[in-house]
């Protein structure tokens, strides 16, 4: 079943390379076949094998023998290994608070896939925002699905009064952000922000979307910082934020209970 799983993460990593090559650009995903960077040549079935044709080829492209992004095998190989962990969550810490507390094995399969959607999803975000500085609506859209689909699965049926926690999450932070994006006339956050920090209001909850958005503006302020002390960016440079907020809400997930814990022990 793991082998299974991992070649399924493979396979389903490859189609989300497609997404975040192609999303940004506005290229059609399910038309076109799949072609070298560089010299633009039509790549053989051989060549679209995931993660094992950029080993066997020494991740250089077979006619041009550029070398290949990292990006493609490493994009595959987390894919890969994030299936795994979604489905026995007890292996890592933050993939048991992720899956954990529905009450059936039929609501832990719904969970269960909600999360693929949620990883899937972010996954995109993340490398198509650091690479393209651009966040596709079409993977906030579906994080959101995969959110919903997981409150479902634990609440066991849909209640208003369960959800409002969540969507007022959503809205609270979706709200913060967008006035930031009219502050700063979109050059300091921009609206696919926005909607990425509704979609992870809706995931984490009060008070999740707080400890995840204090992570990423602390860990997006160090790197900025570093980058331009090394001249890597200026001032008034643009840097991609969707990764930070990811890595926040990756942080939430993992030690929101015990940062709550530290911050009511305060008072």
């Amino acid at each position: 079943m793991i082998f299974f799983l991992f070649l399924l993460g493979l396979a389903i990593g490859s189609f989300l390379n497609v997404l975040i090559d192609r999303l940004p650009v506005g290229e059609n995903v399910f038309m076109g076949r799949s072609h070298c960077d560089f010299c633009k040549k039509t790549l053989r079935w051989y060549e679209l094998i995931p993660l094992f044709s950029w080993i066997i080829q020494g991740g250089r492209c077979r006619r041009c023998h550029k070398r290949l992004s990292i990006q493609y095998p490493l994009v595959e190989l987390i894919t890969g290994i994030g299936f795994i962990l979604i489905y026995y969550p007890r292996w890592i810490p933050v993939f048991t608070g992720m899956t954990g507390g529905a009450g059936t094995t039929g609501n832990v399969n719904i969970v269960s896939f909600a999360y693929l959607l949620i990883f899937s999803s972010l996954l995109v975000i993340f490398v198509a925002d650091l690479k393209y500085q651009i966040i596709p609506d079409s993977m906030v859209v579906v994080g959101i699905i995969g959110a919903l689909i997981r409150l479902i699965g634990f609440i066991g049926q849909i209640r208003p009064i369960e959800f409002l926690p969540y969507f007022l999450s959503a809205v609270g932070g979706a709200s913060f952000f967008l006035f930031l994006w009219i502050l700063t006339k979109g050059r300091g956050m921009g609206l696919g922000d926005v909607k990425l920090v509704f979609f992870l209001g809706l995931l984490l909850g009060f008070p999740g979307i707080i400890v995840a958005l204090y992570a990423a503006f602390l860990t997006g302020a160090a790197v900025g910082v570093i980058l331009i002390l090394r001249g890597k960016k200026t001032l008034k440079g643009k840097v991609a934020f969707g990764p930070f907020l990811i890595i926040g809400t990756v942080f939430a997930l993992q030690w929101m209970t015990p940062i709550i814990r530290f911050w009511a022990s305060l008072w």
